[in-house]
C-alpha cells in the first residue's frame, strides 16, 4: 500500500467511518498499514462486541483438542449434571454443542431477554432456562444471550474460569495482555461498558463466568493477532495453538442467516472471488481474513447504531489498494 492509498484511507475513515478507533492491514504477515483515529492508540482497548463470539469458538476449540470437550455432537446438557430439566422439556435434550456454535439451537423467546439474563444471579442459568421449547433444532436464531451457555460449559468442561483458560491456552502464547474481571453491577454499567469509550477487561456475572457473546475488551493489535493465528492455521511461533482441522471446519459453511453463510461462531465472507471469513462486532468491530491473499484486516470500532459496512469498505478500498 503506497503513501497515496494510505492518504486516501485516512480521509475515508475520517470522513466516513468516524467510529473507528484503530486499523491494520497486514499482508504476508507484514504490516503494511497501521493507523488510530479519535485519540485511540496502539495500547487503548476498545470494545470488540460479537467478535468475542469468535474468540470464545477459539477457545472451545482448544479444548476439544485438549479433549476436555469429548466432541461437538455432544448434547450440551452433558456439562451442567446439575441442572434440572423443566417438566415436558424434551427439546432441550437434543440440543448439541455444535448447535450452539452455529446458531442453530432454538430458543424460548423472539427477542433477547437481555435484562432478564443479565440481571440475574447466574446468567448461564438463566440462558438455559430460556433455551429449547417449541421452535425446531436446525433453524438460524442468531442470539448473543445464548452463547453464555457456552461460556459456563467451558468452565465447567475445564474446571478453569474462561478467562483463565484464556489466558493460559490463546492470550499469553500469542502476547495478549489478560484482561482483567469486570463485574457489571448495574444497568448503567452495562450501558457504560457497551458503548464507553474507555473500556478495559471482560465481564463476568455473580458466578464468575466471564461472558460468552460480548463483553470483551482489546486491542487492535490484539485483534490483528488472532485473525493472523487463523489465517496460519492455529500456528504461532512455531506453536500449534490451534488444530489446523477446527480452524477449517470453524470457517466453512454449517448454517445460513438469509443469504450470509456461517461457520462455529465465524461469518463466512465468499463474495469476489476470495475465501474469506470474519468475526464481526456491532459497530464495525471485525476481524477480517482472506486466506487466498494471505490478508488480515483488524479494525476496532466505537459503538454507535447502525455503523457502516467494514467488509464493504475493505472489498472497495483496502483489497484493491494492496
Amino acid at each position: 500500500m503506497d503513501k497515496g492509498n494510505k492518504s486516501e484511507l485516512r480521509k475515508l475513515i475520517n470522513e466516513q467511518y468516524k467510529n473507528v478507533a484503530g486499523i491494520i492491514v497486514q499482508q504476508d504477515h507484514n504490516i503494511v498499514y497501521e493507523d488510530y483515529f479519535d485519540g485511540s492508540s496502539e495500547g487503548a482497548t476498545v470494545h470488540v462486541a460479537s467478535v468475542a463470539k469468535s474468540i470464545l469458538s477459539a477457545l472451545i476449540g482448544i479444548a476439544v483438542d485438549k479433549g476436555a470437550i469429548q466432541s461437538i455432537n455432544q448434547n450440551f446438557l452433558d456439562y451442567f449434571p446439575g441442572y434440572t430439566i423443566k417438566r415436558r422439556e424434551s427439546t432441550i435434550q437434543k440440543i448439541t454443542i455444535k448447535h450452539l456454535l452455529t446458531m442453530t439451537a432454538p430458543y424460548k423467546y423472539k427477542y433477547e431477554p437481555y435484562t432478564r439474563v443479565y440481571s440475574s444471579e447466574d446468567w448461564t442459568k438463566a440462558v438455559l432456562d430460556l433455551s429449547g421449547g417449541t421452535r425446531e433444532i436446525g433453524n438460524f436464531q442468531y442470539t448473543t444471550v445464548g452463547i453464555q451457555i457456552l461460556s459456563g460449559l467451558l468452565a465447567n468442561a475445564t474446571g478453569q474460569s474462561v478467562l483463565g483458560f484464556a489466558s493460559e491456552n490463546l492470550f499469553e502464547p500469542l502476547g495478549i495482555n489478560t484482561p482483567r474481571a469486570v463485574q457489571i453491577q448495574n444497568r448503567q454499567a452495562h450501558f457504560d461498558f457497551l458503548k464507553g469509550k474507555h473500556i478495559s477487561g471482560w465481564v463476568m456475572d455473580p458466578q464468575g463466568v466471564n461472558t460468552g457473546g460480548w463483553g470483551l475488551a482489546l486491542t487492535t493489535r490484539d485483534m490483528n493477532k488472532i485473525g493472523q493465528l487463523y489465517l496460519d492455521q492455529g500456528v504461532w511461533c512455531g506453536s500449534q495453538i490451534i488444530s489446523s482441522k477446527w480452524i477449517k471446519d470453524s470457517t466453512r459453511e454449517h448454517s445460513r442467516w438469509g443469504e450470509r453463510p456461517y461457520g462455529y461462531l465465524w461469518w463466512i465472507i465468499p463474495e469476489g472471488g476470495t475465501n474469506g471469513f470474519a468475526a464481526l462486532g456491532d459497530g464495525g468491530n471485525v476481524i477480517y481474513i482472506a486466506p487466498d491473499k494471505k490478508l488480515v484486516v483488524a479494525i476496532s470500532s466505537r459503538f454507535i447504531p447502525r455503523a457502516r459496512d467494514r467488509i464493504e469498505m475493505i472489498r472497495k478500498h483496502i483489497e484493491p489498494a494492496l
